[in-house]
Parts: C-alpha cells; structure tokens; sequence
C-alpha cells in the first residue's frame, strides 16, 4: 500500500532555514510527480511545491524541491523561513485519480 512519512518539521526562527523530508513506499516512485502541501490553523490546505520545479508564488526563491529516486525520497529546503509559513506540511502523490496523503510534520516559524 501507499505510504508516505514526513520528517524534519521543527521550531525555527524567522530568516532561519529547515529542510523537509518524505519517504515514499508501495509505488513505483520515479514515474509519479511529487508534491508538498501545507495547511496553517483556519485554512485551506494549498499546494506549495511540485517535483516538476513548479512552486507557490508565497515560496518562490526561498523553497526547493528535490527528489532522489534511488532512495524513494522527496525533500523540501525552505530558506528565509517568514512566520506566515507556520503550517503543518504534507507530502502528496496522485495515483490513478487519487491523491495521497502523508501524516503531516509541524513546521512553527517563530521567535
């Protein structure tokens, strides 16, 4: 079955930098487009990243996305980390119409 477990989220002050991990499962990783989601308290859940180097124009030159299909892995390093960033981020993949979903890690921007 599909599987994917975030790790990495953590307290960081503003301008600091935190890099997101997920590890994929149950799949044929290389031939799925990845995603990063997030979703702050009182929000919408929205897309922040895909493995096609598509990004979010609130993370724009401060996030990147990378994969590394020999490990089954998908990262996200996030840079001049703003407050407005505090979420719990989700690893994603749609498979056959359905999307995926990760249990989420807490990323709290904060001084």
């Amino acid at each position: 079955q599909v599987q994917l477990v975030e790790s990495g989220g953590g307290l960081v002050q503003p301008g600091g930098s935190l890099r997101l991990s997920c590890a994929a499962s149950g799949f044929t990783f290389s031939r799925y487009v990845m995603s990063w989601y997030r979703q702050a308290p009182g929000k919408e859940r929205e897309y922040v990243a895909l493995t096609t180097s598509t990004y979010a124009d609130s993370v724009k030159g401060r996030f990147t996305i990378s994969r590394d299909n020999a490990k089954n892995t998908v990262s996200l390093q996030m840079n001049s980390l703003k407050p407005e960033d505090t979420a719990v981020y989700y690893c994603s993949v749609l498979i056959g119409g359905r999307r995926y979903w990760g249990q989420g890690t807490q990323v709290t921007v904060s001084s």
